[in-house]
């Protein structure tokens, strides 16, 4: 069996087509496959194309195996069985025979049929449900299989990954919509058509290389079309602004208006991405306003970093500063438990360099870091790995009651580890100088006498050993005023 896809008119089988038939059957099996050329009144890439309103039909040829009937083939391939008639006549067989192997059979590929697929989710957190069609939304969890016609919504904090069965992965960011509108595989040519409305919010895209010419992956916003074969982006509509911003970081993206003179539009299978209104490549992105011309392509900013990317992060909030970026407005913070970020767990955009989440368990997280320019662009991201330990360290200090004597006091959060204690005690803030500076202290508690009048600096630093690694943590620098 040999298939491949035409543009032609009917009425061209026949003899010649039985003696392609028996050429292909003797070389072995070949698949090609091409679908009508693009609109020829397609404009300029800074401005949306317009289709041809009426395309020439396109046709799949299929090469008979020895005892095929079109019974069988229209049962196997089409979807209603009884289409053999409309084969019978478009390709001049009779319906009753069973064909020897090589003759070439046009099938309509708009009567091609086509299995359903499913999506699995695979990472869940904070607030994320799904509805089928109009029915009731329901709390999602990792596990759970979608398919075409369900909808998916996330809260704050709230986030949903999906894996397609080539291994693509979608991920729907806080406060988003998205709909799957189709999910199928077409059964002859093993085709795949994946496409997913965002009503709101932003889905990041990790899809695998398509293999066949006509598999079709595409995002579709209430402004644009976003159309890939294979690449990382991103797609975030905000329904205020009513724009859709675009942004490529492999690959590249083919970008269409949504809508053509008032008429819902989006290229077919097999429509190349070169034909697109406009190609957006790697490091760069666009923004466009529904109703209008397609945003030209735009250089995203290059990747931020921390100031401190080694920090143990032991506070009692999850903090990161960012080093200024040229050129940026505004940052993008997030954390997810894995370096890929598919399972997003918090999402901050600041307009400063620095970023706090609040409390976070114990455990590894990876942050990534990204400048937003003022086309509203995220530029290149950054992600490192860090660990959150909180360790708390409290102080005090006071004089004792009637004697000459200063007591300092501290403990720490997580006495179940052994602690070693640095006490340090200068005149001067920097405690460069230190009046006293005592190390491997294992108690809670330091006494010191006879001190004279003046100002006083301190800081006490905790210093724990576990599982193979040194952590470190010192208090505020404190101080006291003595009057003698």
């Amino acid at each position: 069996m040999t298939v491949s896809f035409d543009g032609v008119a009917a009425g061209a089988a026949g003899s010649p087509g039985r003696r392609v038939g028996a050429l292909l059957a003797a070389t072995g099996l070949i698949a090609m496959t091409c679908f009508a050329p693009a609109s020829a009144d397609a404009q300029s890439s800074g401005a949306p194309k317009q289709r041809t309103r009426t395309a020439a039909p396109a046709y799949v040829s299929y090469v008979t195996r020895d005892g095929d009937t079109l019974y069988e083939i229209s049962g196997r391939y089409l979807r209603d069985s009884g289409d053999w008639a409309m084969l019978s006549r478009l390709n001049h067989v009779p319906a009753p025979r069973r064909m020897p192997a090589g003759i070439v059979l046009r099938l309509p590929a708009d009567r091609l049929r086509q299995d359903p697929e499913s999506a699995r989710v695979i990472a869940t957190s904070g607030p994320a449900e799904h509805a089928f069609g109009k029915g009731p939304y329901t709390p999602l969890s990792a596990g759970t299989t979608l398919g075409e016609g369900d909808r998916i919504r996330t809260g704050h904090n709230g986030f949903v990954t999906l894996e397609l069965p080539d291994g693509s992965r979608i991920t729907v960011s806080q406060d988003g919509a998205l709909d799957i509108g189709k999910l199928r595989r077409t059964v002859l040519t093993g085709s795949g058509d994946r496409v997913l409305d965002l009503q709101r919010g932003e889905v990041d895209s990790q899809v695998t290389h398509a293999t066949k010419k006509d598999d079709r992956f595409q995002i579709r916003s209430p402004s644009v079309v976003a159309g890939v074969r294979g690449t990382r982006f991103k797609v975030a509509y905000d329904g205020d602004a009513r724009t859709t911003a675009v942004e490529v970081l492999d690959g590249a993206v083919g970008i269409d208006p949504a809508a053509v003179n008032g008429q819902a539009s989006a290229p077919l299978p097999g429509v190349p991405l070169q034909a697109s209104a406009q190609l957006v490549k790697a490091r760069f992105g666009s923004v466009t306003r529904a109703g209008g011309a397609i945003g030209g392509p735009v250089a995203l900013l290059p990747a931020p970093s921390l100031t401190e990317p080694a920090k143990v992060q032991d506070g009692k909030t999850v903090a990161f500063d960012l080093v200024p970026a040229e050129r940026a407005v505004a940052y993008r913070v997030q954390i997810a438990r894995d370096a890929d970020q598919l399972d997003l767990i918090r999402d901050l955009r600041v307009s400063a360099p620095h970023a706090d989440f609040g409390d976070l368990a114990d455990g590894t997280y990876f942050v990534r870091i990204a400048a937003i320019d003022a086309n509203g662009l995220e530029g290149l991201p950054q992600v490192y790995g860090f660990e959150r330990r909180q360790l708390g360290l409290a102080a005090s200090a006071g004089p004792r009651a009637g004697s000459r004597d200063y007591e300092f006091r501290w403990f720490v959060s997580r006495s179940t580890v052994e602690t070693r204690f640095r006490f340090v005690l200068a005149t001067t803030e920097d405690l460069r100088h230190p009046l006293v500076d005592r190390t491997d202290l294992t108690g809670g508690q330091l006494v010191v006498s006879d001190l004279p009048g003046g100002v006083y600096y301190w800081t006490i630093v905790a210093e724990q050993f576990e599982n193979g690694r040194f952590y470190e943590k010192s208090s505020a620098v404190r101080s006291f005023t003595l009057a003698r």
